[in-house]
């Protein structure tokens, strides 16, 4: 059965798309734990980063930068943590190859620790002001 981040590539699932290219898509997190926490995902289904073919992961880190940075931008420069769960054991859940932006402000807590929720609209809203800097 195809992972739930395939049902987005193919559409079956919406998401709140943040950037897309025919090798990549970029979307925020519907769990996030901050506000522009933001998945950067192949579309090719792999698990693990080792996985995928070496021209892709260079497409990938492409993307990952190009986002991260309007991530960082949308939220007037703010600092981010990059993080990738490269299997179970690193707690990855989604088996299927993602990459968290994850913004942090100062003192805020570890990655993941606290989760926030979007009030209506406004996941829209904040992807809409990230893909403005791209």
């Amino acid at each position: 059965m195809a992972s739930i981040f395939t049902q987005i590539v193919q559409g079956e699932i919406p998401c709140e798309k943040i950037f897309e290219t025919d090798e990549e898509i970029a979307f925020l997190d519907i769990m996030p734990s901050a506000k522009g926490h933001t998945l950067v995902i192949p579309k090719l289904e792999v698990i693990k980063l080792e996985e995928l073919p070496e021209s892709l992961a260079i497409s990938l880190m492409r993307t990952l930068q190009t986002v991260a940075t309007a991530v960082s931008k949308a939220f007037d420069g703010i600092d981010y943590n990059l993080i990738l769960n490269n299997g179970e054991n690193a707690g990855q859940v989604v088996e299927h190859l993602h990459f968290h932006i994850l913004p942090r402000e100062k003192d805020s807590p570890a990655p993941f620790r606290n989760k926030i929720k979007y009030a209506e609209q406004e996941m829209q809203e904040v992807g809409a002001r990230i893909r403005n800097y791209l």
